[in-house]
């Protein structure tokens, strides 16, 4: 019985997890330090308010139950000692055959700490939870503020980062501030004092990876929806409620929205050898890590050079960690089997974003087409309500959009905290 341990339970790892299910000698432990898978792309609206948690999360253990060879353990990775086979968690060590980092990537600072300190990210459910109750707070707060400039720095928004993460949010908060705020906060209208969704980034374009069309529809339809976009602004601090820019710029805001960047982690026991750009794992053509030949890495903490058509490594996108696992399940099959291994190949099938209502851009690389407008959007809907990971999850979620499409509101702005003892 070959004990297959995947550190990870993003898209990566657990489509990697779901392919080996069931399959004969093959015993797989999958660790996660939530007891819950959840779809990041989705992430900005449960911080908006449009989505609950719920919708876009389900537990492991119910999602692995009928996978009699797959079981679950919580617990934060800490080290590997290779010599031995074995990793080291919170919760004890594990003795593997084969090991796989899907861990996926975490929030890049710079090196900037009070950003880290102070800034709010969007990697993970808590962030977007957390970052709900701070916007709704916000408003709350403004709503019994009589001094214009104190209340113009509760409801400036600033966003750092202008690819979909960035956009998205953005345009879901010009959306709020044009139908929600109006009806919901009556104290917020009609005074002398200016409210802004700021979009900064350091380079001179939103959705950078994007074709110029996507870009610049995207800008404008942004700007119209009254967000502003400022480029060649790059985040140097954030200190005393103000976000100072390298060009000498500041902007007064108690919200500064992280999206600007993210970086592979660094795993104790792995030699600093096998670690390339961004810290991604080194891998060859099979996702094993280089001088390491049975640790395996995919999804966005890997870096594989060897895929002709992406010679400078693959984006860290959810499609690429999707089809790795997949891959690499079949290759642990053909190992098994003894049957030759399947190099992967990275089938690009085009980059979506969501801008807002019936707003969205798509680029699809076959033929070289770009999209936008009304059929991008329903393009966005239908791809992201399939990637969910079981039907009711989708079923919710739809449910959710459609209210929120025919009424441009929703009903989930509640502010909820865990009371401090």
């Amino acid at each position: 019985m070959t004990k297959i341990i995947i550190i990870g339970g993003g898209f990566a790892g657990i489509n990697l997890a779901e392919k080996l299910g069931n399959k004969e000698g093959l015993s797989v432990t999958l660790v996660d330090r939530n007891n819950y898978n959840f779809f990041p792309p989705l992430l900005y609206q449960v911080a908006t308010g449009y989505l609950e948690a719920s919708n876009i999360s389900y537990p492991f253990r119910k999602l692995l139950r009928k996978m009699k060879n797959i079981s679950f353990r919580q617990g934060e990775f800490e080290r590997v000692i290779p010599a031995e086979n074995k990793i080291v968690l919170s919760t004890g060590e594990l003795q593997y055959d084969c090991l796989v980092f899907a861990t996926g990537a975490e929030t890049n600072y710079f090196g900037m700490e009070n950003v880290k300190q102070h800034a709010k990210p969007m990697k993970t459910i808590n962030d977007a939870l957390e970052l709900r109750n701070h916007f709704f707070q916000q408003l709350e707060k403004a709503t019994l503020v009589e001094d214009d400039q104190a209340r113009n720095k509760l409801l400036t928004v600033v966003i750092a980062g202008g690819g979909p993460t960035g956009v998205e949010v953005s345009g879901m908060l010009a959306e709020m501030k044009k139908y929600v705020i109006p009806k919901d906060y009556p104290e917020l209208t009609g005074h002398g004092y200016e409210s802004h969704i700021y979009l900064v980034d350091g380079g001179t374009k939103v959705l950078a990876p994007m074709s110029e069309k996507s870009q610049e529809e995207t800008y404008k339809d942004l700007t119209e929806m009254g967000v502003e976009i400022k480029f060649n602004m790059q985040v140097k601090d954030y200190i005393n409620d103000t976000v100072y820019f390298a060009n000498g710029e500041t902007i007064q805001t108690e919200t500064l929205v992280w999206a600007a960047g993210v970086t592979a982690s660094v795993f104790e026991g792995i030699p600093a050898k096998s670690y390339g750009r961004g810290r991604r794992l080194l891998v060859n053509e099979y996702n094993q890590v280089q001088d390491l030949p049975n640790v395996y890495a995919i999804g966005d903490t890997c870096l594989q050079l060897t895929d002709k058509n992406f010679p400078e490594g693959h984006p860290q996108v959810a499609q690429v960690a999707m089809q790795q696992g997949k891959n690499l399940a079949r290759n642990f099959v053909a190992m098994g089997k003894g049957d030759p291994l399947k190099p992967f190949a990275y089938a690009d099938k085009g980059s979506l974003a969501i801008i807002g209502r019936n707003k969205a851009v798509a680029d699809l690389p076959k033929p070289n087409i770009h999209l936008g407008g009304f059929i991008a959007w329903v393009i966005w809907v239908f791809v992201h309500i399939a990637s969910l990971i079981n039907y009711r999850n989708r079923l919710r979620t739809m449910y959710n959009w459609t209210g929120a499409y025919f009424t441009r509101d929703q009903s989930l702005r509640m502010i909820i905290r865990p009371s401090k003892k």
